[in-house]
């Protein structure tokens, strides 16, 4: 049974907070969240497909991936990261940019922090995201971040079952 995803928007606080539980080992669900050989298995909302250049997960590295759309366009980003705790939290600045990573100026960056727990359905995931403006903020939900975030994230638990 799918479980379902928490999706809040606080413009009070610049932020997003997201929730889902799989059931999963939580060593299993941060594996696919920490290595993009299994990141590109979901991380786009299809028809999209996530395609990692270079990732160096540890404190100051970075993720940086393209979302590749159904005509073969192109979208960079990468996320730089912060605090790593293994198998607990990480935390990262998201930011587009083109495909040497230089940070496309027509977008505000994004800090995430991802939390994985333990629960007795499986492993509880927690995405908090602030954004450094409201206009930032609204901008990331126009692109129809909702819901291709959701599409990534229930892609996710089809492919831990």
């Amino acid at each position: 049974m799918k479980s379902e995803i928490i999706f809040n928007k606080d413009f009070d606080s610049l932020s997003v907070y997201v929730m889902k539980i799989y059931d999963a080992e939580v060593s299993k669900v941060w594996d696919y969240f920490t290595k993009s050989e299994l990141l590109d298995h979901w991380w786009a909302p299809k028809p999209w497909k996530c395609e990692t250049k270079r990732q160096d997960f540890k404190e100051g590295g970075v993720w940086l991936y393209s979302m590749i759309g159904p005509e073969g366009e192109r979208h960079y980003a990468q996320v730089k990261y912060g605090e790593i705790m293994e198998h607990r939290s990480f935390d990262g600045t998201d930011t587009f940019c083109d495909e040497n990573g230089n940070v496309n100026p027509d977008f505000s960056e994004s800090k995430w922090l991802f939390g994985f727990t333990g629960v007795e359905e499986g492993a509880k995931v927690t995405v908090n995201i602030h954004f450094e403006s409201e206009q930032a903020m609204k901008q990331m939900l126009e692109m129809g971040f909702e819901e291709g975030f959701k599409m990534g994230l229930n892609q996710l638990e089809e492919i831990l079952i």
